[in-house]
């Protein structure tokens, strides 16, 4: 139980209220100041139910109060304060992070049940671009969380494997194609092929014509037209699978739209039995006026299918294959329509678990302030900013710590880590400006600079070592501890509650933030505390403790980000 919530179970003893322990827990705060405590309480809603005045009722809170981790509360204004007894309260919080290593912080908030996660889902045939690391490391962080609190959790990989796009690709291929090209290097050729048709249908629109012809010869099985497109996926998971290599990011599943093409009939059933098609200029739609939405196309004139129709069957197949509590889908915010509509399908067919669809949206990838576009070509690949970053990383190792063991492994996971970490620390809604210089820079809001801190407080730690303190691996009892300690201590300790917003917001860069702070708060500690040429031991110890404790939380939040930690830098 965190330390909020047990000031809330007290508050809500004391007082007497209806309140319930959620909502009393939500309005404690946490003073700017440590002189206004440690936490405060404010008293205005509890004062309306009771009709007294807060100042009134924060007194009376205050007096009743009783907790053995806290030493004093004051009642100033509306508000109670409350001070932590230090000493104890860090000594418990020690505790617990040294007992439970990497465990720290896992709860069972979701014990026996599964969430599937649909992240990633590039489209085959097309480079893996800048644009589509955003799903990839925002899914990736968000699953790590959601395990983190007990949860089954499914990595979907929806691969774009079907749609229009292929008969275009096809039509490219037969027209301006060479198989030896293509096999000699496959996702580049294949892309230069698909901005090729683009630039020649704006002058030739019959190509398009022929484009949307191999797209139904393949969805009704012609032989020339299976066989290229297998071909093309082939191809195109392999150079997928080395990006993910160098992300250390596996999935569950790799069902992409094509494996829905048998399961769409039923859908199409269901809503012919449910009197929700209807005719539109030759194609079928569930209209969606009530809902303030414009129809939802299922069918196109043609008879082709479309990314609802193969959205829905995914959605009926994942609920009877995993039983999920909740389906995410990381998609970006262009699809916002796409999943409103998805969802009011779902209602008009009365799915009762409709509501526990949840697009989780982000912003774009910019570069040069301007949106990426596959089919253009103005794209960045993502493979060859991986590499890059690893080679500058690599450099920056070698200029800083040129004696280093195992350079190759350290530059791997700075220079990967820095990338992820730059998209996963902004608040998935807003756009990621691209700028690889930033990303690998040591200080500042940076993976390198809360991978440095890490590393920086192991090497005190095996320094100590050395030096055999033995003081630095046992009894816990720092009663030395102030207020250079207390806030790295309430940072540790509010590790609980961050993990649990950054569930409930669907939001990783609370993690990111969170490591940044405790980061920072480690590097000012060190730059103003004795702790390696501290003259009293059982002083030192405590210290070293802290550090332990602190490498502890910033690796695992890390992991949860998907970056490794590495040990020395």
């Amino acid at each position: 139980m965190t330390m909020k919530s047990k000031i809330a179970e007290q508050v809500k003893i004391a007082s007497g209220t209806e309140f319930s322990l959620g909502e009393i827990e939500s309005w404690i705060e946490k003073p700017k100041f440590s002189t206004m405590g440690d936490y405060a309480f404010p008293c205005f809603r509890l004062a309306k139910e009771f009709r007294k005045a807060p100042h009134l009722l924060a007194g009376e809170i205050a007096q009743a109060f009783t907790l053995k981790e806290i030493v004093r509360t004051e009642a100033a204004g509306g508000y109670v304060n409350f001070y932590l007894d230090l000493p104890l309260y860090s000594a418990k919080v020690l505790k617990d992070v040294l007992s439970k290593g990497a465990d720290y912080g896992r709860q069972d908030l979701g014990k026996g049940k599964a969430i599937t996660m649909d992240l990633s889902s590039p489209n085959i045939a097309k480079p893996f671009s800048m644009g589509h690391l955003r799903s990839t490391v925002i899914g990736n962080a968000l699953a790590n969380v959601t395990e983190k609190l007990g949860y089954n959790v499914i990595r979907i990989n929806h691969i774009g494997d079907w749609g229009t796009q292929f008969g275009k690709l096809i039509t490219a291929y037969k027209i301006w194609g060479s198989e030896e090209k293509v096999k000699k290097s496959p996702i580049p050729e294949l892309h230069k092929l698909y901005v090729h048709f683009h630039e020649q249908a704006e002058n030739n629109p019959s190509l398009e014509d022929e484009a949307r012809e191999w797209f139904k010869r393949l969805e009704d099985g012609d032989k020339e037209a299976v066989t290229l497109w297998q071909w093309f996926r082939e191809v195109s998971l392999e150079a997928f699978s080395e990006v993910y290599k160098k992300l250390d990011i596996s999935f569950d599943s790799y069902n992409g739209e094509a494996f829905y093409n048998d399961k769409m009939d039923d859908v199409i059933a269901v809503l012919e039995d449910e009197g929700l098609l209807e005719e539109s200029e030759g194609a079928r739609v569930v209209r969606l006026d009530e809902e303030g939405l414009p129809p939802c196309l299922i069918q196109k004139r043609d008879g082709a299918t479309l990314y609802a129709t193969r959205d829905l069957a995914a959605a009926f197949y994942r609920k009877r294959e995993y039983s999920f509590e909740k389906s995410l889908y990381v998609v970006g915010n262009e699809q916002s329509l796409h999943f409103k509509q998805l969802k009011a399908v779902l209602k008009k067919l009365n799915i009762a678990w409709a509501e526990d669809l949840v697009h989780i949206s982000f912003g774009m990838m910019l570069k040069d302030g301007k949106k990426m576009s596959t089919r253009k070509g103005k794209i960045v690949l993502l493979e060859e900013v991986l590499e890059q970053s690893m080679a500058l990383a690599e450099e920056a190792i070698k200029e800083k710590n040129p004696n280093l063991k195992e350079k190759q492994q350290v530059a791997h996971a700075v220079g990967i880590g820095a990338v992820m970490f730059h998209d996963l620390k902004v608040f998935r809604q807003n756009d990621v400006h691209f700028e690889l210089k930033d990303m690998l820079r040591f200080e500042g809001e940076t993976g390198p600079y809360v991978q440095y801190a890490h590393a920086r407080a192991c090497s005190i730690l095996r320094k100590a070592e050395a030096e055999e303190e033995a003081s630095t691996s046992e009894t816990v009892a720092p009663a030395a501890f102030g207020e250079a300690e207390r806030a790295i201590v309430m940072k540790i300790s509010a590790y609980d509650e961050v993990i649990q917003e950054a569930f409930a917001e669907w939001d990783p860069s609370k993690i990111a933030k969170y490591a940044i702070d405790l980061a920072q708060l480690f590097n000012q500690y060190y730059a103003h505390t004795h702790i390696l040429n501290e003259e009293d031991k059982d002083v030192k110890g405590q210290r070293l403790l802290l550090l332990k404790a602190t490498t502890i939380v910033l690796k695992e939040s890390l992991r949860l980000l998907g970056i490794k930690a590495p040990e020395e830098m």
